[in-house]
Parts: C-alpha cells; sequence; structure tokens
C-alpha cells in the first residue's frame, strides 16, 4: 500500500485553525487504533488456554485474525475519512470545566 500525502488546505476551513484540525483527526485515529486493539486482543484471547493441543490448526486462525486486522487502512487515513464524510463530530470543551 502506497503513502499518499494530502494537502491540508484542502480540507477545508472546517475549524478554522489547522492545527486543531489535525488534532481532532488524530485523536479520532487513537480512538480507532485503542478500539482495533483491544478486539484483537479479545479474540486472541480464546487462544491462551491451549498449549500442545492441535498446535498448528490454532496458530492458524491466529494468523488469519492477525491479517485480518492488517489488512485494514491505518486508522489515521479512516479518521480522515470520517471527516471528510461529515462522520466526525467535534466539540470545545466548556470553559467552566
Amino acid at each position: 500500500m502506497s503513502i499518499k500525502t494530502i494537502n491540508i488546505e484542502d480540507l477545508g476551513d472546517e475549524l478554522g485553525n489547522r492545527y486543531e484540525l489535525l488534532a481532532v483527526i488524530s485523536k479520532r485515529a487513537r480512538q480507532i487504533a485503542a478500539r482495533e486493539k483491544l478486539e484483537l486482543d479479545e479474540k486472541l484471547k480464546y487462544f491462551e488456554g491451549f498449549e500442545d493441543e492441535e498446535e498448528m490448526t490454532f496458530n492458524e486462525e491466529q494468523e488469519r485474525i492477525s491479517k485480518e486486522y492488517e489488512i485494514r487502512l491505518h486508522p489515521g487515513r479512516r479518521a480522515l475519512d470520517d471527516l471528510l464524510s461529515d462522520d466526525l463530530t467535534y466539540e470545545y470543551p466548556s470553559l467552566d470545566e
């Protein structure tokens, strides 16, 4: 998969500040990555109790599950896609808090 650069100026002035825009995208990417890591750990936890029983079968299944997560788009790219498709919402924290 090749790397494609994106001109930040083409993203528009949705926030008014490009640094804030990058902060929103990066925070969303971290949320996506954390959620996926939890999902992967949960799926792989199933295999912890099995040691020598049919080890080849379990290794193949673990490899299949891991590859499924590897071929997904990078969380940063998915966060950017969320922003571009208006699926990403953001709020400024209240000054009272």
